[in-house]
Parts: C-alpha cells; sequence; structure tokens
C-alpha cells in the first residue's frame, strides 16, 4: 500500500521528489539534531493522487493522518484541545523544486473559542493567545475559503487608527478578542459558513487547500516563467508551532548565509521581535538587521551563527534560513538553497571552490544557466523599473537586455536617424530579412506578430540585441507611424523602454545598469570549459558579433548565415539584377559583382577565425525574398535595373511561393542555378588562399543547405569540388576545407547513413527540422503555441526547447546512423535550440561534437554544457 505520510525522522534530503525540498530539508536537519520542531510531511504523490481524482482526499491518506497525529502527540507531550499541553501546528506548501511566496501557508491551526482560552490560561498571557486566533482567522479565511484579505485587513486597519494604535503589538487582549469575532463574522458574510471549530476538520481542509494552492495563478505564472513542471505536485508539511509572537525575548527572521546580492561571505538577514512569520515578509513592521540579535540575545546569535555555518557546510551551498525565537530559544524552520543574483552566485561558487569547500565540477553545477544574462545585457534599474507603468506586458522575451530609445516604424527611418546619432527603437508588425540595417542600428526591436524564433527573435539574439515579439496588444500601424494600446498612443519620435528579458514595454526612459564580467565570471567560465565534453560555437557572420562570440570563449563558427551578406544596399542591387536577368551572360555579370564583396566578407570572418573550424552555409532563402514589396520600392528597382514596371511586377509573381519554406529554396535553388554556389564556393577559398599567402591557416567547413535525397548533396558537392580543384590549378596552392549538409528535413534523417558516407560533417537546423516534422510554421505557431503549452497538448514549445520524444529521436537515429558509416564524422546542432539547457543535456548523451547559438548564448551554453556532463558523470 502507498504510504503518504511521512514523520520527519523518517525523511532524508534524498528524498525531495517525494517530500518537496522544505519536507527533506526539515528531515535532514532533524537528522543532524538541529533544533526543528517535530512534524511530519504529506507526499507530493498525495497531492498528484488528489488533484486527478476530484480532488478529495482518500480514506487511506486520512487513515495515515490520524495516526502521525497521535505518534506527533506522544512525541511532543502535546494534542489538539488538550487542558494543559495545548497542540497547535503549522501547514505549510513544499514542492521540490523552491518556489518562494507562490502557494499557501496557515499558521496557529488548532485554534478555536475554547482552545484560544486554554492557550491563554496555561501562557497566562491572554493577548498573545488571541493575537494567534486573529491569524489563524485571517490565514484560514484566505487560504481556504478564498475570502479577500482587504476584507480583514481594512477593518484591522481601521480598528488601529480609531483605538490609537501605532502598531499590532500595542493592541490589548480585549480588542483582540472583539477582532477575533468580528473575523469570524466575516465567514458568515463572505462564504455563509463558520469558522470550523474542530481542529481535525481545520487540519483537513488546511490540507486540501494547500493541495489545490499548486494551481492557482501565481504558481503557475511562477512556474512558467523558472521552467518548472507542473506535474511534479507539492507536499504539505505539518509542524508543531513554536511562537515568535510570545514576548519581546521572542522573534522571527530570515536569514541568507551570504549576501544574495553580491556573494559577499557575511550574514545577510532580518528579524522582528515579538512576530510571527508573515510579519518579515509582509513588511508591516521595519524588520532589524540579523546582527542586531547579538545585542539583544547574544547567546541565542551565537547558537544561530554555529547554525548557519553547520548547515552551509553540510549543503555546500549558500543557506535560505527562516527562524524562531521562542522564549530564548532558537528553532529552525526551514533552510533551502538561497536565490541569488548570477553576480552573487559567480563570487559563492568562487571562494567555496577556494576555500575546499566545492570542487570545480560542483561549482559550475551551483549556477543557473538562465541567470548568465544578468552579467552579459544591460538591465534596468530595478528602483527606477518600479515605478514605471508597462504599456505591454504580453510580449515574448525574445532577445534580453534593457534599450530606450525613439520610436520609428520603417529601417530605413531606424538607419537615417541612428547615423545622425539618435537611439531608437524599431517597431513592426514583423521584420524581414530587408530590414537588417534598420535592426542593426536601432537599439531593440518590437514586433507585433511572430515568435521566439522569428525573424525579428533570432537575428537579434544572434546580435546580442534587446527584442520582444508577439506583443498583440500592441497595433502597429507603420503607414501611420503610430502605436495604439489601451492606454493611449504613441507616434514616431516618443521614447519608450524595452526589457527583453521579461517581454515588457515602458513609455519614457528608465535608467539602465551595465553588465560587468568579474575576474570570478572569467574563471568560473573556463572551469565550465574544462568539464564539458561538447564544444561550443557561435551563429555569427558580422564582426562584431563574431568578437563577442570569441570573447566569449566560443570555439569556432557553426553557422555563417550567408544569406544576410546579401542585403546590402549596394548587393541588393545586385542580387535583384541576378534574379531579373533574363540571360545566362547577364546574370553571371551581377554574380561577378556579389563575388568580390563575398570574398571581402569571407576574408574578414576567416581572418578573425583563424584556425578555428568555421561552417558557412550557402545560400538559403527563395529568391522572392530579395524582391521589391512595396509599390515605392518597386517603381525604385525598375529604375536601378532600368525594366519595365510591368516586366518587374510579372517576375515578381512568378517568383512568389504558396508556401516559400517549403518551397524553391536551399540546395533546390543551387540546382536550378548551380552558379550562386560556384560563386559562394569561389569566395571563399579565394579568401583562405590569400590568407594563407599571409600565413594565416583557415579551415573553412562549406555546408549545403536543406538537402533531402543524397543525389542532391553529391551534384553540388562535385559542382563545389570542381570549382576549388579549378582554383588550387590556377593558384598553385592547396587549401584544407570540408563539405557538408545541414540536417534539416525528415528525409534527410532518415538517409543519415547513406548522406554520411558522401559528407564531411552534418549540422542539425533544428529551427526548420521542427518547422517541418510537427508541420507548424515556425513564424506563425506563435499564433497557437501558447495556448497548446498552456493547455498541455504540448509540454514545451518545440521551437524553444527540444521534443525529445520527437524531434529527440529523429536527432538520435540520425547520429546513430552516421556514427555507424563513418565513426569520425563531425555533427553539430546549429539551431538557436544550440543555445537552450534542457536541449543540450540531451544532445550531450549523444555522439554529438558540438552546440552553435548566438553569440551572447554562448556562455549559458558552455555551462549548460558543463552542467550536462557533470550530471551524467
Amino acid at each position: 500500500m502507498t504510504k503518504y505520510i511521512y514523520a520527519f525522522e523518517e525523511g532524508s534530503q534524498s528524498m525531495k521528489d517525494l517530500l518537496g525540498g522544505k519536507g527533506a530539508n526539515l528531515s535532514e536537519m532533524m537528522g543532524l539534531g538541529l533544533p526543528v520542531p517535530n512534524g511530519f510531511t504529506i507526499t507530493t504523490e498525495a497531492c498528484i493522487e488528489y488533484l486527478n481524482q476530484g480532488e478529495k482526499l482518500s480514506e487511506s491518506l486520512l487513515a495515515e493522518l490520524e495516526s502521525q497525529l497521535k505518534r506527533l502527540s506522544d512525541t511532543t507531550g502535546k494534542a489538539f484541545s488538550s487542558d494543559d499541553y495545548l497542540l497547535l501546528v503549522s501547514v505549510r506548501s513544499g514542492a521540490k523544486i523552491s518556489m518562494p511566496g507562490m502557494m499557501d501557508t496557515i499558521l496557529n491551526l488548532g485554534l478555536n473559542d475554547e482552545n484560544v482560552e486554554k492557550l491563554a490560561q496555561v501562557t497566562n498571557d491572554p493577548r498573545f493567545a488571541y493575537d494567534c486566533y486573529r491569524r489563524l482567522l485571517q490565514m484560514f479565511g484566505q487560504v481556504v475559503y478564498n475570502i479577500p484579505m482587504a476584507a480583514f485587513d481594512d477593518y484591522f486597519n481601521e480598528f488601529k487608527k480609531e483605538h490609537g494604535y501605532e502598531s499590532d503589538a500595542d493592541i490589548s487582549a480585549d480588542d483582540l478578542k472583539t477582532i477575533c469575532k468580528y473575523y469570524k463574522d466575516i465567514y458568515m458574510e463572505e462564504v455563509y459558513k463558520a469558522f470550523p471549530q474542530d481542529p481535525l476538520d481545520q487540519l483537513r481542509e488546511a490540507i486540501e487547500a494547500v493541495f489545490k494552492s499548486w494551481n492557482n495563478d501565481r504558481a503557475r505564472v511562477y512556474r512558467e516563467l523558472n521552467e518548472i513542471p507542473h506535474d511534479i505536485g507539492t507536499a504539505v508539511n505539518v509542524q508543531e508551532m513554536v511562537f515568535g509572537n510570545s514576548g519581546e525575548r521572542s522573534g522571527t527572521g530570515v536569514a541568507f548565509t551570504r549576501n544574495p546580492s553580491t556573494g559577499e561571505n557575511t550574514l545577510y538577514g532580518e528579524y522582528l521581535l515579538n512576530a510571527q512569520g508573515e510579519d518579515v515578509v509582509a513588511g508591516i513592521r521595519t524588520p532589524q538587521k540579523i546582527s542586531t540579535l547579538n545585542d539583544q540575545m547574544p547567546a541565542v546569535y551565537q547558537q544561530f551563527i554555529e547554525v548557519t555555518e553547520r548547515l552551509e557546510s553540510h549543503y555546500k551551498d549558500m543557506q535560505d534560513i527562516e527562524f524562531t525565537i521562542e522564549n530564548e530559544k532558537l528553532y529552525i524552520l526551514q533552510t533551502r538553497n538561497g536565490k541569488r543574483t548570477a553576480k552573487a552566485a559567480m563570487k559563492i561558487a568562487a571562494d567555496m571552490v577556494g576555500d575546499g569547500v566545492l570542487t570545480k565540477e560542483e561549482a559550475v553545477s551551483k549556477v543557473e544557466v538562465r541567470s548568465i544574462d544578468q552579467l552579459l545585457h544591460p538591465a534596468f534599474n530595478p528602483g527606477a523599473l518600479a515605478e514605471t507603468a508597462a504599456i505591454s506586458t504580453i510580449g515574448l522575451p525574445a532577445s534580453p537586455g534593457a534599450a530606450t530609445g525613439k520610436v520609428v516604424f520603417s529601417a530605413a527611418d531606424a538607419k537615417e536617424q541612428a547615423a545622425a546619432g539618435e537611439k531608437v527603437i524599431l517597431m513592426r508588425p514583423e521584420t524581414s530579412p530587408e530590414d537588417i540595417e534598420g535592426m542593426i542600428a536601432a537599439e531593440a526591436i518590437i514586433t507585433t506578430h511572430g515568435g521566439v524564433t522569428s525573424h525579428a527573435a533570432v537575428v537579434a539574439r544572434g546580435m546580442g540585441k534587446c527584442c520582444v515579439t508577439g506583443c498583440s496588444d500592441l497595433d502597429i500601424s507603420t503607414k501611420e507611424k503610430r502605436v495604439t494600446y489601451s492606454g493611449g498612443t504613441l507616434s514616431e519620435g516618443d521614447v519608450v523602454s524595452v526589457d527583453g528579458s521579461t517581454g515588457c514595454v515602458y513609455v519614457g526612459e528608465i535608467e539602465t545598469v551595465s553588465a560587468e564580467h568579474s575576474a570570478e565570471f572569467e574563471q568560473f567560465m573556463n572551469w565550465a570549459e574544462e568539464a564539458s565534453r561538447l564544444d561550443v560555437r557561435m551563429n555569427a557572420e558580422t564582426a562584431a558579433d563574431i568578437k563577442v562570440g570569441y570573447d566569449f570563449g566560443a570555439k569556432g563558427i557553426g553557422l555563417v548565415r550567408t544569406e544576410h551578406m546579401f542585403f546590402g544596399a549596394e548587393r541588393l542591387v545586385e542580387m535583384r539584377r541576378f534574379i531579373l536577368s533574363s540571360t545566362q551572360q547577364d546574370r553571371q555579370r551581377a554574380l561577378d559583382t556579389i563575388l568580390g564583396y563575398q570574398t571581402a566578407d569571407f576574408e574578414a570572418i576567416f581572418r578573425l577565425s583563424g584556425e578555428r573550424p568555421t561552417i558557412v552555409r550557402l545560400l538559403d532563402p527563395p529568391l522572392h525574398e530579395f524582391l521589391p514589396h512595396t509599390e515605392e520600392e518597386i517603381n525604385t528597382v525598375a529604375k536601378q535595373l532600368n525594366i519595365t514596371i510591368d516586366a518587374l511586377n510579372k517576375r515578381i509573381e512568378e517568383l512568389q511561393e504558396v508556401n516559400p519554406m517549403l518551397g524553391h529554396r536551399g540546395c533546390r535553388l543551387a540546382i536550378t542555378y548551380p552558379e550562386l554556389y560556384e560563386m559562394q564556393a569561389e569566395a571563399i577559398i579565394k579568401s583562405v588562399m590569400h590568407l594563407k599567402s599571409e600565413g594565416i591557416e583557415c579551415h573553412p567547413e562549406i555546408m549545403i543547405p536543406l538537402v533531402a535525397t543524397v543525389k542532391e548533396f553529391t551534384e553540388l558537392k562535385a559542382v563545389i569540388k570542381a570549382k576549388v580543384e579549378a582554383l588550387e590549378a590556377q593558384e598553385g596552392t592547396s587549401v584544407s576545407y570540408l563539405i557538408g549538409t545541414m540536417i534539416e528535413t525528415p528525409r534527410a534523417c532518415l538517409i543519415a547513413g547513406q548522406l554520411a558516407e558522401a559528407c564531411d560533417f552534418f549540422s542539425f537546423g533544428t529551427n526548420d527540422l521542427t518547422q517541418l516534422t510537427y508541420g507548424f510554421s515556425r513564424d506563425d505557431a506563435g499564433k497557437f503555441i501558447g495556448e497548446y503549452v498552456d493547455r498541455h497538448i504540448l509540454e514545451v514549445d518545440p521551437f524553444q526547447t527540444l521534443d525529445v520524444d520527437g524531434i529527440g529521436q529523429l536527432i538520435k537515429m540520425t547520429v546513430e546512423q552516421a556514427k555507424a558509416v563513418k565513426p569520425d564524422i563531425k555533427i553539430g546542432v546549429c539551431g538557436e535550440l544550440g543555445g537552450d539547457a534542457k536541449s543540450i543535456q540531451f544532445f550531450n548523451q549523444l555522439a554529438i561534437d558540438y552546440v552553435s547559438c548566438s553569440p551572447f548564448r554562448v556562455p549559458g551554453a558552455m555551462l549548460a554544457a558543463a552542467q550536462s556532463q557533470v550530471t551524467d558523470e
């Protein structure tokens, strides 16, 4: 029979899945002999069963509850409703993963109209007894019956004001009795039922309420924000009450064993005398610094110091500790690994390695991957942010950072105004490759459409630029140059601030705080690199991005997207000339001009990379993306290329595709126009040869995209090899290069063994592989993916975190087939999932050699790779 309840002495730290973090740590501390009030934990399994089976406590659980209460009474010598030794308990939630403040707690449970008088007699302190009772009435009403806390607080605050009480502690016993009577009347007014007088009824209802709180709105939002699964449930901890509100020699507080903001190795915390736990959190009274406890109760303070040092040493991490003092006796109510800033996490890890508490491998596991973003991007000053209202709060945090600037609505305006020294924010319904110069010029990008793998999102991350997508509550009119939102309108030139870490947009300027790289950061990333098996490369093609990636420790470039090189003004003219030419001779003339641009581009990239591997993806998008869209643009291009508007419109219509992502693009385009890939191969090899003449050895890896058949690859490989061999013969020198493919079609996965025989390397393009396997358009999926995740049709957005059961199995099969045919074939992942920590954990389990991601995601990917390796070992 399933065991649903464990006494604290039955559990241990290793039972977090079952007992939750709080329950497991209470058991562990009891095992260490620390002063922990006795109690028991109802398991997470009981919570899941309760939620899945009609929200009713089972008979077997109720039987165990009765048995555990008897054990607790025997152990403590106290019992519910005892005249002399009254048992009161707290009921607290506690999930496996800490969710501070997200779920519910009830204190002083067991009090009723009779027991409050017994408590008053036993303690000889009626004021204390009725203070506990009014707290129970408030908390129980809110948590169990959903009575708004304002119903209690409004009366309480008005009562204090009318009677001239400065603080809660000043209220007399008689007045607290009056308050309690009124609180009981609130139950009848709000929910038409009386406060339950039977302590067992109170306990049963409290347990159910904590179970239900697992699914309250704030808990769900917190889990989604912190990527905590929705199906793990919460445990319930029932614990003997100790009273920090029993006089001036009692108190309660919270302390961290180190400063959670800076990492400094000093005790950091605060406490209140004559108070219970919620008083500290609520901020009704101003707490005192923990150090002042040494003046008021030196013996207790010294004991507390010893406990904190012991807990940190035991858990090998900074601890967040809740404590209560009852008549100068210390009790520890909770310990957990403390939340901290990324800066503090780095320092704490470095200090603990220096002190011999942690190994380097253990230290690497102590820093959350997602927190690394705090160190890489500017952020808004928290104080200034708190005073500013957001105009959009439902955008997607597509690329982290913080930026302020004037609103513009076109790439041309962004480029022009930025060149004039203005900081601008580009706002558009969506972006396209033609907006690239405006995106480069802008401080941040905001779109109403698209998800976190949309064009705007992917390009912005590659630049390390702040971006918010999917702001469906904004109406952006590029024609009228105006934004409409629920609270008003914005016009071109108005100032907004953008938080790419939260997806919020604000009116006006907000002060930012710059990112800093400490010595601890550099040291920590070196440890991560040492611990990793997977290499981390970057997706980059501009000098600025490449320098950023290499500064962060990238091992090479895993993806150069050459299409981004074609959208400069002069290049775009020649690309359009190529597309619109009617003869091979005219097309070749256009390509000869583009060749010069491409050669210079590749030389700059390879010069920065040197001997480090650099993968160049040959042209991928369909041709229509390079053609004009608006009437104004069509008129301009017709004049530039000396072509009639009718002929231009006809060609645009010919190239328009119903589903361009599945159309004439990638290798399919090169089968029709092999001269495109010939030109790009020539540019790559000529640049490498020129650098070789300077003594710089480079190792290009040429990647053919969107292959679905072996014949596609071998035909294009032959075209490229023929061009390279001709150049080598012409120049009298040879170069080192590889030719491989991007695995992004399901069919390529199925024939991986055959492809591997012809390829030097594979690189998974996870965005397209996910898109083509699911049949989802990655640019349109944002319209429904959120709902799919909310309704658990999908557990995660597969464009953000790898779908292990589907796409993951295709990748696994591909790797196994390829390595079986060619054990030394190089295999990488170069989609944005290459920067996702959960995805990297899966990739590390396969015979994959590297992941590649946007430059600003490189440190996070390095840390994720290290943590995956440490965990696997």
